[in-house]
């Protein structure tokens, strides 16, 4: 196999959004790296179970019931 076939695969540190860090091995950046999240399982409503950070706020569901709510 070739040697230039696969990508540098080295360390890197991963920051979570509540600060906490872990090293783990990617093909993202260079060696020695930090990877700072915006978004994680610890504050993502997917994960978190948060419904209220998905509420419409004005957007298209609001406007179709808007538009429908005196049908039926």
């Amino acid at each position: 196999m070739k040697a230039e076939g696969h990508p540098d695969y080295h360390f890197i540190t991963v920051v979570m959004t509540d600060g906490t860090e872990y090293q783990t091995r990617s093909t993202w950046g260079s060696e020695g790296d930090k990877l700072v999240l915006d978004i994680d399982s610890s504050s993502h409503p997917a994960w978190t179970g948060d419904r209220n950070a998905n509420l419409d706020r004005g957007g298209r569901v609001s406007r179709f019931k808007d538009k429908f709510k005196g049908f039926m």
